[in-house]
């Protein structure tokens, strides 16, 4: 059964459509709201919030775009809202998260074709990069998620949000400017020339 088969059925009351409509976009959902939020909790709570205004505004879906693409765009609304409210609760304009070492996730397996000090780098810079995306706007973080992570092209991420492809591109360029910055800033990317 195609999606556009799904979501009528689905508009017509058919929880088992709809059940299987989330099934087929759960996991894209859930990895853009833990990139976008950076915590699990808050991740699995956005994910199900953007499935449950899918299931409430089914009814107003005209199909302009695919049932995927909508629910994308309700998940990255729901994060910007969340990340918006947050910041507004916080004494402090940027929170860090504690990075817990012995949380549940299974342990990083090294690589052997690399010396220790390679892996290491490349894990402080992986958490270097999160916690510049985590001082970034929502706006910047979400076009570089969108297009770095997740792969969308400028046309895509444009659809998503409703902006043009120039807006798209220069957005996208004043986060990846601002996020080097912060990694020059904390030693973690080089300077370059020019600065």
């Amino acid at each position: 059964m195609t999606e556009q088969e799904l979501v009528q059925r689905a508009q017509k009351g058919d929880e088992d459509s709809f059940a299987r409509l989330m099934g087929e976009n759960e996991t894209r959902i859930y990895n853009l709201t833990l990139r976008m939020t950076g915590n699990e909790q808050d991740a699995l709570d956005l994910a199900q919030e953007a499935f449950f205004n899918a299931w409430k505004g089914l009814k107003f879906f005209k199909g302009d775009s695919s049932f995927s693409t909508w629910v994308y765009r309700l998940a990255t609304n729901a994060c910007i809202d969340h990340l918006r409210r947050k910041k507004r609760r916080q004494d402090i304009s940027v929170s860090m998260p504690v990075v817990d070492e012995e949380d549940d996730r299974p342990p990083d397996i090294p690589d052997e074709r690399y010396a220790p000090e390679q892996v290491l780098e490349r894990k402080q810079l992986r958490q270097a990069v999160t916690r510049g995306l985590e001082q970034l706007s929502a706006e910047h973080r979400q076009v570089l998620i969108m297009r770095e992570l997740d792969g969308l092209s400028y046309q895509e991420i444009g659809q998503l949000l409703g902006l043009e492809a120039g807006t798209v591109k220069s957005r996208i360029a004043r986060a990846r400017l601002a996020l080097r910055k912060i990694l020059v800033e904390t030693g973690n990317f080089p300077p370059g020339p020019s600065s």
